[in-house]
């Protein structure tokens, strides 16, 4: 599943549109939103759960963003005490409500010595209980201010970054973002990046029109396919102006034919004719196994994969990101009764690939 288009946090249910779960999707409706980021659970303990009646608002929600057509994810702030209390908390309830997606908020805690420990141990406990539903990390926007963070023990078995892109206290929040894209793109493993943007004040700051208008521009130019805001509760209540500029701004749900969506067309087709036209002559095309060069050895290749490595695959995209002369692109695929997923990385020139780098599991 490709999450793209404009997408909002929600911390508290009860104060958004009075509750309402039917007001708050038509709001959602109304300003363009093709997502809803809904807080499920704190560490070990249910979210969004009345604590008198014990009633869950979560529930009612979902269903009325699903049939408004717009998708329903929740997030979960973790704090690393427990591990597998907080993968079993936020696994079996993203299950049972049928979320489209889970995100996982982890920041200052893991900053502490010893918690590659609990990262591990909580992203490997939590894919058992998820399933095929997709993760995204969201935590710090800077990777390189935060290098006790252990990135690399959540990205494993992650399938997006969605950093956290809060300019306080300034106003140069296209400069963030690319700075911010540009170190989430050198991190290793990659994953596709969706930022968020802060949509409240602190103390006397709040960012402007202008830097939110300055923010989707910029996220549009890189190819980002999809950007949201923190939080909803704040931004109606006491920005309205903002949500306002965030509503009426056309983010892009479709992204236009390029050069990635036809290799994956090409291969689904098993034309290589149309594969190889795609490649320079001298092309490169390296993989953990081997590196080839030139159109005769990547023609083999391909006939070799979807003849006798992988009969009958079929490619799905799954997030697009950056812009040539670099683009990256993750996939799953699907074949006989075996699947991957993996991402790639293009060298684009003239329209043209020099370059493809295969990473795949």
């Amino acid at each position: 599943m490709t999450l793209t288009g404009k997408g909002f946090f929600i911390w508290k249910i009860r104060d958004c549109e009075g509750g309402k779960p039917s007001a708050i999707a038509s709001a959602a409706q109304s300003a363009g939103l093709s997502h809803v980021l809904v807080k499920i659970a704190d560490g070990v303990n249910h979210f969004n759960v009345n604590a008198t009646s014990g009633e869950d608002l979560v529930p009612p929600l979902v269903s009325a963003l699903h049939s408004a057509g717009i998708e329903c994810w929740g997030w979960h702030y973790i704090y690393g005490g427990d591990p597998d209390g907080e993968a079993w908390i936020g696994g079996r309830r993203a299950r049972q409500l049928g979320l489209d997606g889970y995100v996982i908020d982890a920041e200052r805690e893991y900053k502490a010595a010893g918690m590659d420990t609990a990262a591990r141990r909580y992203v490997s406990d939590l894919r058992g209980y998820l399933g095929s539903i997709p993760v995204a990390l969201s935590s710090f926007r800077f990777p390189t201010f935060h290098m006790t963070f252990p990135w690399a023990d959540f990205l494993n078995k992650s399938d997006y970054n969605m950093p956290q892109v809060y300019w306080e206290q300034a106003h140069n929040a296209g400069a963030q973002l690319q700075r911010s894209f540009r170190e989430f793109q050198a991190l290793s493993p990659f994953r596709p990046y969706m930022a968020t943007g802060p949509a409240y004040s602190n103390q006397e700051w709040s960012p402007s029109a202008n830097d939110l208008k300055e923010f989707m521009n910029i996220a549009v130019s890189l190819n980002i396919p999809a950007v949201n805001f923190f939080s909803w509760d704040y931004c109606r209540k006491y920005l309205p102006a903002l949500w306002d500029v965030i509503a009426s701004y056309p983010y892009p749900t479709q992204k236009p034919v390029g050069i990635i969506e036809k290799l994956i067309s090409a291969l689904n087709a098993n034309d290589l004719d149309a594969v190889i036209n795609l490649y320079a002559q001298d092309a490169v095309h390296i993989t953990s196994e081997k590196t080839i060069q030139g159109h005769d050895e990547i023609r083999a290749f391909y006939s070799d994969l979807i003849t006798n490595r992988q009969p009958d695959v079929k490619f799905e995209l799954t997030s697009i990101t950056g812009k040539e002369p670099s683009r990256n692109y993750s996939w799953t695929s699907s074949f006989g009764t075996g699947n991957r997923k993996g991402t790639d990385t293009l060298g684009i020139i003239d329209g043209i690939i020099t370059y493809h780098y295969s990473s795949f599991i």
